[in-house]
This record gives C-alpha cells, sequence and structure tokens, in this order.
C-alpha cells in the first residue's frame, strides 16, 4: 500500500512540474511567425550565434550555448542525411532562417570544439561527436511532442512550438520521466522516428507520396511539414500515421494527386504529397 501511494505521489509531483514548464513557456514571448514555417521536428530559429567567451550579449550562460549549437547540429544532420555533398553555411541559413555571419560564426564555434569538420569552399560535415549531441537535440524535441499528446492530451499541431520552447529548461532526469510515461515511444506524434538514448536513429524505410508511381499502396508513416494549420486539414482527413492509402492519379505539371484512404477519397496539392512519406505495401 505504502509503495502503492509512493507511486501516485511521484506522478504527480511530475505533472506539477510538468505543469509549471508548461506554464513557463507560455509565458515566453514565442516568435508567431515561426509557426508558420514549414517547421521540422527539432528546428530552432536563431537570429545570432553567442561569442566565444561563453556570455552573449544579453547574459546567455553556457547552458543557454549548449542548447543553441544543439539545435545547429540537428539542423545540420538533417541537411547533411539528405546529400552525399557537405553542407554549405547558405543552406543552413535559409533552414533556420538566420543571416549567414550569424551561421558562419556559429559554425566556427562548433568546428573548434570538434563538432564540425570544416572543408574550405565546399561545406562542413558533422563528426561522430556532432551527430551524437544532434541526435539528444532531435530526440529530446520528439520526445517533449510525444509525451505532450499522449499525456498532456495536447493537439499534434500544437506540440511543436511548445516542445521547442521546453527543449532548454528540462533535464536528462525529466526526459526519461517523460518517456516512461509516454509508453516509450518510438515516434512523435508526426511519425518521425525517435533517436534511442544511446545515439541510434532508427533506420526509415519510407518515400515521399510526390515520388511514388500509380497504383502504389502504402501506409502513411511521417508528416515532414508541422505547420499547425495543414496538420489540422490532415487531421480532419484521417491522414494521418497509420492510414493505409492508395495512389489513384497525379496531375501533370507538378500537379495535385489523388488517393483513396479508407473514409473516400482525397485530392491533395503537390507540395502537401511531397510532405507525406508512406512505406510501400504494408497493411493497406
Amino acid at each position: 500500500m505504502q509503495s502503492v501511494i509512493t507511486v501516485i505521489l511521484s506522478r504527480i509531483i511530475f505533472y506539477i512540474k510538468a505543469a509549471q514548464l508548461i506554464r513557463r513557456v507560455f509565458e515566453v514571448n514565442l516568435e508567431v511567425n515561426r509557426s508558420q514555417q514549414k517547421g521540422l521536428c527539432g528546428l530552432a530559429t536563431q537570429d545570432s550565434a553567442l561569442p566565444l567567451n561563453g556570455v552573449g550579449a544579453n547574459g546567455e550562460t553556457a547552458e543557454s550555448i549548449t542548447h543553441a549549437r544543439r539545435e545547429y547540429l540537428a539542423e545540420i544532420y538533417r541537411l547533411q542525411s539528405s546529400t552525399d555533398e557537405p553542407v554549405t553555411t547558405t543552406a543552413v541559413a535559409v533552414r533556420l532562417e538566420v543571416s549567414p555571419p550569424a551561421v558562419v560564426r556559429m559554425i566556427r564555434r562548433l568546428s573548434l570544439e570538434g563538432y564540425l569538420r570544416r572543408q574550405p569552399y565546399k561545406g562542413v560535415r558533422l563528426t561522430p561527436e556532432g551527430e551524437r549531441e544532434a541526435l539528444k537535440s532531435i530526440r529530446r524535441h520528439r520526445l517533449l511532442e510525444a509525451f505532450l499528446v499522449t499525456v498532456m492530451k495536447f493537439g499534434w499541431d500544437e506540440v511543436h512550438e511548445h516542445a521547442h520552447g521546453m527543449e532548454s529548461v528540462i533535464n536528462e532526469q525529466f526526459e526519461d520521466r517523460m518517456d516512461e510515461l509516454a509508453g516509450y515511444p518510438k515516434r512523435c506524434p508526426h511519425g518521425d522516428p525517435i533517436p534511442s538514448k544511446d545515439g541510434q536513429m532508427p533506420a526509415i524505410n519510407d518515400v515521399s507520396l510526390a515520388a511514388t508511381p500509380l497504383g502504389t499502396e502504402g501506409v502513411i508513416r511521417r508528416i515532414r511539414n508541422h505547420t499547425p494549420d495543414k496538420l489540422r486539414y490532415l487531421a480532419e482527413h484521417q491522414l494521418v500515421p497509420g492510414a493505409a492509402i492508395t495512389l489513384l492519379n497525379r496531375a501533370p505539371f507538378n500537379g495535385p494527386v489523388r488517393l483513396k484512404a479508407p473514409n473516400g477519397e482525397h485530392v491533395l496539392g503537390a507540395e502537401m504529397a511531397n510532405d507525406l512519406f508512406i512505406e510501400i505495401g504494408r497493411g493497406a
């Protein structure tokens, strides 16, 4: 009986702490326009890199620097995963919506610390240590999203911004408790795989709906675009991870696609079709 009471009290305390963190996030003046971008899980928007002396102009601490550089590393990881070429400064600046000089300063810092390997006039690649730090950032963000949906009952269209705001204010112990209470999820609510605690990214065996031939049957596995209104639209039409679909038609010249789902046929624009990733031949 005593052990049951202890477990209950432990969970109550955890929920109180979670609620306090969420309230703290709500009080922060988050940038409104970031909720309109094509947010990728874990994507940060920073306007400047911190100097090498460990304290920024506004008094940022070493802890906030760690969070900032992990976000850069996470985005470089995504860019690096989609190409065989080194990641350019321009590509990072575009994806993070920051100025190129800010990216140059951060890349210089990360290179000096051993997280990046620079190739003159070409770009950068993550070192093994840089990849480990990138996966830590991605894991925390996606776990937060899963926890907010599964335990706190947020909508999948709400959690991207909230998770971003909470990343820098939780510790590893809190992260472990979220993982446990959320049921040790393997994917975030949008279907992106969650790296393991030891830094392993699960294999992804899916393809964009826009790149599949007509007649393809498969199951939606992940949604690349996390814009709230688009996620709400997909949810309203039950086009969510786990839904079985068949590609029926694709208009020429980058036109819309028509697909069949259990609840009927749907037409999606080419841009949205490009952001739906399916696993072919599984459960359709």
